[in-house]
C-alpha cells in the first residue's frame, strides 16, 4: 500500500506545475483522494481533496482558483495542477488518503512528497 508522488521542482512565481500521484495496493476508485502541504517550520496544511470519481473537489482558499485536484482511476492516479504560483506555495506537498467514500481531515496514508519551490 503507497502513494509516490512527481513533479515537483522550482519555478519562478507566476509559473505552473503539475504534481502527479501514484497509488497501489488498495482500491483507489473507492477512496477520496488529498493533497496537503507542509512548509518549513509550519504544520501540515491541506490543499485539496477530490471524491470518489471526481464529481466533487475541495480547495483551501489560499489555492482556490489556482489549483486544479483531478483523478484517473484508470491509472489509480491523482493530480494537482497548480498556475500562478506564489512563494507562499512553496512546500513539500504530499498526497494522502483515509481510505474512505467521504470527506475526511485526517489520513492513514500518505507518500513521501515533492517539493515545490517558487522563486525567482
Amino acid at each position: 500500500v503507497q502513494l509516490v508522488e512527481s513533479g515537483g521542482g522550482l519555478v519562478q512565481p507566476g509559473g505552473s506545475l503539475l504534481l502527479s500521484c501514484a497509488a497501489s495496493g488498495f482500491t483507489f476508485s473507492n477512496s477520496y483522494m488529498a493533497w496537503v502541504r507542509q512548509a518549513p517550520g509550519k504544520g501540515l496544511e491541506w490543499v485539496s481533496t477530490i471524491s470518489t470519481v471526481g464529481i466533487n473537489t475541495y480547495y483551501a482558499d489560499s489555492v482556490k482558483g489556482r489549483f486544479t485536484i483531478s483523478r484517473d482511476n484508470t491509472e489509480n492516479t491523482v493530480y494537482l495542477r497548480m498556475n500562478s504560483l506564489k512563494s507562499e506555495d512553496t512546500a513539500l506537498y504530499y498526497c494522502a488518503t483515509d481510505f474512505k467514500a467521504y470527506f475526511t481531515a485526517t489520513y492513514a496514508l500518505r507518500g513521501q512528497g515533492t517539493q515545490v519551490t517558487v522563486s525567482t
